[in-house]
């Protein structure tokens, strides 16, 4: 089954959140946890049995490269546990180049290496065209990849909503993800497109054809009941994440659990 097709079926028996692993150093000191790849390592563990009973799952790949190859490590056995549990893993990489340089980076987040996930994150504003390559071996191995399009921080608003004669970068980045939706097979597409929870005029995502990963809900600001109809999502498009909200709670991994749990009944009404 393609990235989109499973992704929908998981959201449907799951629930529509996406909790994150983002093990930043104050949070593995708030656990109790050296700052370190053995207190990353115990960090994840934990994360992994509070979230297998979710649809999809989003680790933070910036937080594992500061341990250099030991990060790397623990974040092949993050993955590789998660998708072992059934849930799906979204690799949080925002990896965005040209040429040979983007091809490398599709072959290690979404072709047969051990840091390939289900699900990629990638950064557009090399042009929209420079993620070909990424599309294309996400494709070939039925991965998913989503596209950043309009982000909450306020630096991205001088490019992300700069006009391009008559529509924003960003509904330019939503719009050419829905080109390659509409080419590949039908059913929910792919390719997704990342969406701040917290953006008070969002691109129009109605006729994107695949997700909307929304972060930002939680301790960002966003607000759940806010969500519905997101830039005219449909029922069962938005996929909102959510990371410190619910970390936070630890470091017990029912504490974990308990807070995803709640998050994920507050936005249930939009699968």
């Amino acid at each position: 089954m393609t990235f989109g097709v499973r992704l929908a079926a998981a959201i449907t028996s799951r629930g529509p959140l996406c909790p994150g692993i983002d093990p930043h150093p104050e949070l593995l000191s708030a656990w109790g946890l050296t700052v370190d790849a053995e207190g990353l390592a115990r960090f994840c563990e934990t994360c992994v049995e509070a979230f297998s009973g979710f649809a999809i799952v989003k680790p933070q790949v910036a937080f594992f490269e500061a341990y250099g190859a030991a990060g790397y490590t623990v974040l092949e056995y993050t993955i590789r546990a998660l998708r072992d549990a059934g849930v799906l893993v979204l690799a949080d990489a925002k990896r965005g180049d040209i040429g040979s340089t983007m091809a490398a980076y599709a072959e290690a987040w979404a072709g047969d290496s051990p840091l390939a996930a289900d699900a990629v994150t990638a950064s557009p504003y090399l042009g929209f065209g420079s993620l070909q390559p990424l599309l294309d071996t996400a494709h070939a191995n039925d991965r998913g990849v989503f596209v950043l399009a309009a982000t909450s921080n306020p630096e991205g608003g001088t490019v992300q909503r700069a006009d391009t004669g008559g529509r924003t970068v960003a509904q330019s980045i939503v719009d050419a993800a829905a080109a390659v939706n509409r080419d590949r097979a039908p059913g929910p597409g792919a390719v997704g497109v990342v969406v701040g929870a917290t953006l008070a005029d969002p691109p129009d995502v109605s006729g994107l054809g695949g997700p909307v990963l929304v972060p930002g809900v939680g301790a960002q600001g966003g607000r759940p009941e806010a969500l519905g109809g997101l830039g005219g999502a449909r029922r069962g498009q938005l996929l909102p994440a959510v990371s410190r909200e619910v970390l936070r709670a630890g470091p017990g991994v029912d504490a974990v659990r308990a807070a995803a749990e709640k998050l994920r009944d507050a936005v249930a009404y939009l699968a």
